[in-house]
């Protein structure tokens, strides 16, 4: 009598249901605390940084400001945010008078005496193409949100796009495939990134807005925007009249 080896045990069915996790009452603080922590988070980090910003500006205008024109001489409390007040009272008045004949010639002799200095000169420019950049209300805005094959084909990024490209760059290109000039941001600093000059035809445009897009360029792709409704389905009727025959 020859002894047959043991059959090997049957593979463990991968489509059986996992054992259900125990909850108690410890798992249930668990997840309030976690679930409070998603909601407080971000309310308290935005006041924090309301409040640290306000202090640098009071910290920087206030000592500027004269004594007799201080609230806290007369009410005897001091006061967080007065220095912002002033800030954007004084931005406000400069800004008007730049408007004006007289402004435009001021700073025109004031940007004139600049560029005489070497190394003034630089800083100023440079930091003047940056408020500009930043500040100026033109159309040229990232707009719309858009998807390149980058850095290799059949691998996708995300990117804004800003206008077309114009000048040199938009007359080298191709006559029925004009270049746009996309800025793709890096992950977790949306501030940094490349500008890329994509043919429109490699270019596909996104629904979602650019605050969506941003928010999951920051989030490393964990923030998804909701996805857009489908449209409503067609009457019966149209539906019949639309069917090839």
């Amino acid at each position: 009598m020859t002894d047959h080896p043991q059959d090997p045990a049957p593979p463990p069915n991968p489509l059986r249901p996992l054992p259900a996790r125990r909850t108690g009452p410890l798992a249930a603080l668990r997840a309030s605390f976690l679930t409070g922590l998603v909601v407080v988070f971000p309310i308290g980090l935005t006041i924090w940084l309301l409040w640290t910003v306000t202090g640098w500006i009071d910290a920087f205008v206030l000592p500027l400001v004269p004594q007799r024109f201080r609230p806290e001489r007369y009410i005897g409390i001091d006061l967080r945010g007065v220095g912002v007040i002033f800030f954007l009272l004084f931005t406000i008045i400069v800004g008007w008078l730049a408007k004006g004949l007289i402004g435009r010639s001021i700073l025109r002799w004031a940007e004139h005496l600049v560029d005489r200095m070497p190394v003034i000169r630089s800083v100023y420019s440079g930091l003047k193409q940056i408020a500009e950049t930043v500040f100026a209300q033109s159309e040229a805005s990232f707009d719309k949100a858009c998807l390149i094959e980058y850095p290799r084909k059949d691998m996708w990024a995300m990117g804004f796009v800003s206008t077309m490209a114009k000048g040199e760059i938009g007359a080298r290109a191709a006559p029925d495939d004009p270049l746009v000039s996309v800025f793709l941001p890096t992950t977790p600093n949306p501030t940094s990134g490349f500008l890329l000059y994509v043919p429109q035809s490699q270019v596909t445009y996104l629904d979602m807005g650019v605050e969506d897009a941003a928010k999951l360029i920051i989030s490393a792709g964990l923030v998804y925007p909701p996805a857009p409704a489908a449209p409503p389905a067609p009457p019966a009727e149209d539906a019949a009249a639309l069917a090839p025959r």
